[in-house]
């Protein structure tokens, strides 16, 4: 019979990588933890089935098992301090969170803290709002009286992004304290996860990793920058697959609309698609739902060119705004991260929540051309090279509006999507405040 490879030890963290020669199953080892029954220490290590990078549906098993082969490489405590919260998103993605928390977060969870996991509150959403409305009963009061909060989002980037909204919207007492969070990447994209973690070996541990960290290990946890998006009065959000509109969240100060995010705000091209295919009939494809809406936004099925985009658009540096030349667009975005995708590199500069804000811009072209400068961003974001893309550091982004329909008025901030008014304008901004840590592998 056909042995097994040895599994690679790595010496930094006590990780351990190995495939199954028969069975084509890939053990990675998660954490080894001190041992309560005489063994060196307790291994919790993840089984991913064979061809799972093909498989979609793919969700690992925890495997937990005494090992006299290594040290422990984490110290939890049998308790948590933490106030622990747990968000089960059973729309991201393709739907995989429950089985995710059942097969691997749970078991993890009662391994790590066999005292204290019974305190952990779980939450599974049950509309669009479900997010916002925890952290305004829930989470912003908690954090706000100065409880240590940790939260662990099995969602995709929408859970963020709901969790940032609802913080900002209020003011903090002097007493606020950031809470941590916990990305399990269970959505379609996952692109703040994959960002944060873009060089980090241990991608294939879903996050888990993220969970042995406890309160007082300030090195493992980091502020999330994020940026504010105003819109003109007349903006509303689409929801329900863009058959119904919602008014939008107003600034206290100024009343405009608004929308706070981490990720990316958009317009144009990549906006079109995100809105295209967020649908129930493109989700059940994953992360191709992108490629199909591209296509179809490329190649009209009249033959006709891609529709070129209309407005004036603006940059910030510092205090001062410039306009750019040009007054058609095809591709206008701004992101904080590196990589919408885990191999869809947009900004190559970008490291992980360094805060900088970045620009990727093109004009109108030919879908042949929009698909070959896309395809580059795939080879570790070659497409910030090509003389067609403006790809800059800014403080800020406006876009003022010069369409008639409103299908090419719709923008994206963070996937979700709001149509501005005909001869509307938005303003992006990076936010001067930090309301969240992220806990990092």
């Amino acid at each position: 019979m056909e042995e097994s490879i040895p599994p690679r030890i790595d010496a930094d963290d006590g990780t351990r990588d190995d495939i199954d020669a028969v069975s084509g199953t890939r053990l990675t080892t998660v954490a080894f933890i001190p041992s309560k029954h005489g063994a060196l220490s307790t291994a919790i290590t993840l089984q991913l089935p064979a061809g799972e990078a093909k498989n979609a549906n793919a969700v690992p098993e925890v495997i937990i098992e005494e090992d006299n082969r290594t040290h422990p490489s984490i110290r939890p405590h049998d308790t948590s301090d933490e106030e622990t919260h747990i968000i089960i998103s059973s729309g991201s993605g393709i739907g995989k969170a429950e089985v995710f928390y059942r097969q691997a977060v749970k078991p993890i969870l009662e391994t790590l803290w066999p005292e204290g996991h019974t305190n952990f509150l779980t939450h599974r959403t049950v509309s669009a709002s479900t997010i916002q409305e925890l952290t305004n009963d829930i989470f912003f009061p908690t954090a706000n009286a100065g409880i240590t909060l940790r939260i662990i989002l099995l969602t995709g980037d929408g859970g963020i992004v709901d969790l940032v909204n609802g913080f900002l919207s209020q003011p903090p007492s002097s007493s606020y304290k950031a809470p941590q969070v916990v990305l399990l990447p269970l959505g379609t994209a996952n692109a703040l996860y994959h960002s944060i973690n873009v060089s980090n070996p241990n991608q294939s541990t879903w996050g888990l990793r993220a969970l042995c960290f406890n309160a007082s290990q300030e090195a493992q946890r980091k502020p999330l920058p994020t940026f504010t998006t105003s819109f003109s009065p007349g903006a509303r959000l689409l929801t329900n697959e863009a058959r119904d509109e919602e008014a939008l969240p107003q600034d206290s100060k100024s009343g405009r609309p608004i929308l706070h995010g981490a990720v990316v705000a958009s317009w144009a091209m990549h906006a079109s698609l995100v809105a295209d295919s967020d649908t129930a009939e493109y989700r059940k494809f994953g992360i191709d739902r992108f490629n199909m809406a591209a296509k179809e936004a490329l190649y009209p099925v009249d033959g006709s060119a891609p529709h070129p985009y209309h407005a004036s658009i603006s940059v910030l540096h510092g205090s001062d705004w410039t306009p750019i030349p040009e007054k058609e667009h095809m591709y206008v975005l701004a992101t904080m991260v590196s990589n919408l995708e885990k191999l869809f590199c947009i900004s190559p500069r970008s490291e992980p929540l360094d805060g900088k804000m970045w620009l990727v811009h093109f004009g109108p072209t030919s879908g042949d051309e929009a698909m070959r400068v896309m395809g580059l961003a795939y080879q570790g974001g070659k497409h910030v090279e090509d003389p067609m893309v403006r790809y800059e550091e800014i403080d800020g982004l406006r876009i003022e509006f010069r369409e008639k329909e409103d299908r090419w008025r719709r923008v994206c901030v963070d996937g979700k999507i709001v149509r501005v008014e005909e001869n509307g304008w938005v303003e992006i901004r990076k936010e001067e405040k930090f309301v969240l840590d992220v806990v990092v592998e």
